[in-house]
């Protein structure tokens, strides 16, 4: 299977504990996960930021006041994917540990998840977009040998 092509931009923001979410998200895997999720050619911004950022984002564009693990902005879906994952590094590590996964293979699943997002995937409508997006992330994953990220099967 030919991927698709994918410019990406990839920032930290101030983070406590950098250099751990610096290692999980080397940018040659970042590539490949968000490639594997891709149906058309992308330009994508993923940023790692803080608590206090990733709370004020959800709370400005999702009326959310709390932080969450992955926001995605897209802009365009076709002829190019246009968007920017942001990830919540603290709350990412908080459930990597709380559903006994590596920070790396929560980071995948998440991107995998927001690139989704970006394409028009949606899991708010019904249950059964729901149960869609989620049958196809964990595909995605499997095919790049990471197990269900929902822990069944």
């Amino acid at each position: 299977m030919a991927l698709n092509q994918l410019q990406l931009s990839l920032q930290f923001g101030d983070l406590p504990d950098a250099a751990r979410h610096r290692t999980a998200l080397p940018r040659h895997k970042v590539t490949r996960w968000i490639r594997h999720a891709l149906s058309e050619d992308a330009e994508i911004t993923v940023r790692i930021v803080n608590a206090e950022e990733g709370q004020r984002l959800n709370r400005e564009f999702r009326k959310k006041d709390y932080a969450t693990n992955v926001l995605t902005f897209d802009y365009a879906q076709s002829p190019v994917v246009i968007a920017d994952l942001v990830l919540c590094a603290p709350v990412v590590a908080q459930e990597a540990k709380a559903q006994g996964k590596t920070l790396q293979q929560h980071y995948a699943h998440l991107l995998v998840h927001g690139t989704l997002h970006a394409q028009g995937w949606d899991h708010e409508t019904s249950a059964a977009d729901a149960d869609d997006m989620e049958d196809y992330e964990i595909a995605i994953l499997k095919e790049m040998g990471f197990r269900n990220p929902y822990g069944q099967g």
